[in-house]
């Protein structure tokens, strides 16, 4: 095969390692270069500051956002902007058929088609819209091209950003990828499209049943706090200890055990307690049930502070940086639904009086208290993951009384997360939802009897197993038909799925005749040639 150098506009500085071996008549080109001939053509979304939260409505035209753009696949996760808002950002506009390209996240460049039926939309920022110049190129052959991991390997070269891999515009445009003629990317987009169609049919059923999967897992908790889950078995165990008596109990402890400490405290000051002493005890209100849904026999309602101890973390503070006493400690970084991730521990200073009131235990809740609004409350059970943690005040900690299973705390507040009852009562500062130990406190708490508690959990973690496991089947069939998708792929521009013609115009004689020609629209027969929108650009080959 003949080596070709890559046809890369001179006004953009490239630093990505280029691949000289090309099937014959294709040649390599920049992004840049195959941009339409008009204004704006590569553009990305607008600043947050253009683009705020109070911006979005339910209903309008829609955003395009990171989230949209799959692996060459539009994936339709809705997000509307007020008509108001969309008219002053029409600069940002995309149309069927244009290019998004993701310029921050995993598997740069990333990229998707507008499908038609998508409607008026624009992208927001980190977002490339890319009009191609289709004299040059088809989107849909751009599309599979930028999605092949043998772009995204040259491309590596020029992704910067720590932890958050990025692309800006000018390292887009210089994205080398291979131009075959386009009578042969006709040729090409009709073969890859015949290869995907059943696989991409196939993916799509497989994310549905994820989707499936993720309501029904919502549907096992919901009916796990409710009693539904537990009702053949509370008919064959009708005389269980109400959870009334259970909960007067732990409040009775509660009060015993403060009585205590304060003795100790008039002991140790040698002081005799005054009269009346008992009465300073601080009673929690009692729980307006009267608006709550009626529970099953033998449960009670009540507040989460009633049946366990709400505590917030540790400020984060230079002081505390170094110091003797330096241990690890868990923030919201950590803290993930059902799972703690103990990749990045950090430490800092806790001295032994500090340690004791901040130190987890086994079985403590942790709650992400600072977070985006659909993630506040995310909670996790710690299990000893990091020994000797402390924890940060990004997290409020639950300690269950005894006579309440930490799991069933666990798979309550997971349902309140899924439900939406911790975005209910959390607070938005500067972007951010807080929770907030003392509304979290005051949350109504279904308590059932501890031996219907047992068998919750028990239930609970059956099922939850079973979903577990059908997702990761789920899982490792997607990571299958990605593979596929890429083999198919690797082929098509390596030039060995489709024969080529000899008969076809070499890409590189196409490139240097625009180039002399400048913006005019020519079509490859000399006619001039409308700009069309169809996503798979079946009549540019007609």
């Amino acid at each position: 095969m003949t080596k070709r150098r890559a046809a890369v506009n001179p006004d953009v500085k490239t630093t990505q390692v280029e691949r000289s071996e090309l099937p014959p008549g294709w040649c390599w080109v920049s992004l840049g270069e195959l941009a339409a001939p008009e204004p704006n053509a590569i553009t990305d979304g607008p600043f947050g500051s253009n683009l705020k939260t109070e911006h979005y409505t339910d209903c309008g035209p829609r955003v395009v956002r990171l989230q949209n753009i799959g692996d060459g696949i539009f994936r339709d996760i809705s997000a509307y902007i007020s008509e108001r808002y969309f008219e002053k950002l029409r600069k940002h506009q995309v149309d069927a058929g244009d290019l998004v390209i993701a310029a921050l996240g995993e598997s740069l460049p990333r990229a998707c088609l507008i499908p038609a039926w998508l409607g008026p939309a624009i992208v927001k920022a980190d977002c490339i819209r890319f009009k191609p110049d289709e004299r040059l190129v088809a989107s849909a052959y751009l599309n599979y091209a930028l999605n092949n991991e043998d772009a995204r390997r040259r491309t590596s070269a020029i992704i910067h950003g720590v932890g958050r891999p990025r692309l800006n515009l000018t390292e887009i445009r210089s994205i080398l990828v291979p131009l075959a003629p386009p009578p042969e990317q006709g040729r090409l987009v009709e073969k890859i499209e015949e290869l995907l169609s059943d696989l991409d049919a196939g993916v799509a059923s497989l994310r549905q049943a994820q989707a499936t999967l993720k309501k029904y897992r919502a549907a096992v908790l919901r009916a796990a706090v409710t009693g539904e889950l537990t009702t053949e078995w509370r008919a064959v165990h009708p005389n269980v200890e109400p959870a009334t008596k259970l909960l007067d109990r732990i409040l009775a402890e509660r009060r015993r055990k403060w009585e205590e400490e304060q003795e100790a405290k008039f002991a140790a000051s040698g002081r005799t307690p005054p009269k009346g002493w008992q009465s300073k005890y601080p009673m929690l209100p009692p729980l307006d049930s009267s608006n709550l849904a009626e529970l099953p026999p033998n449960w009670c309602w009540a507040s989460v502070n009633q049946v366990g101890e709400v505590r917030l973390g540790r400020q984060r503070s230079p002081a505390h940086h170094d110091g003797l006493y330096m241990r690890p400690y868990l923030r919201v970084a950590n803290v993930f639904e059902n799972r703690i991730d103990t990749n990045d521990v950090l430490q800092m200073n806790f001295t032994p009086a500090e340690y004791e009131v901040y130190r987890l235990e086994f079985g403590d809740i942790l709650l992400n208290e600072g977070q985006s609004l659909h993630l506040v409350g995310r909670p996790a059970m710690y299990r000893d993951e990091v020994p000797g943690a402390c924890f940060q005040n990004t997290l409020v900690r639950f300690r269950a009384d005894p006579g309440v299973l930490p799991e069933y705390s666990l798979y309550l507040f997971l349902a309140y997360l899924h439900n939406r009852r911790f975005q209910k009562v959390a607070r938005w500062t500067v972007n951010i939802a807080h929770l907030g130990a003392d509304r979290f406190s005051s949350i109504e708490f279904p308590l059932p009897p501890v031996d219907e508690q047992r068998a919750i959990v028990a239930k609970v973690e059956q099922q939850l197993s079973d979903i577990e496991a059908t997702d990761n089947y789920i899982t490792a069939s997607l990571k299958r038909a990605a593979r596929l998708r890429q083999s198919i792929l690797k082929e098509a521009f390596a030039g060995r799925l489709v024969p080529q013609d000899p008969n076809d115009e070499p890409a590189s004689v196409l490139l240097e005749r625009i180039r002399q020609t400048g913006p005019k629209a020519e079509s490859l027969n000399g006619r001039s040639k409308a700009r069309t929108r169809n996503p798979r650009q079946r009549e540019f080959f007609e």
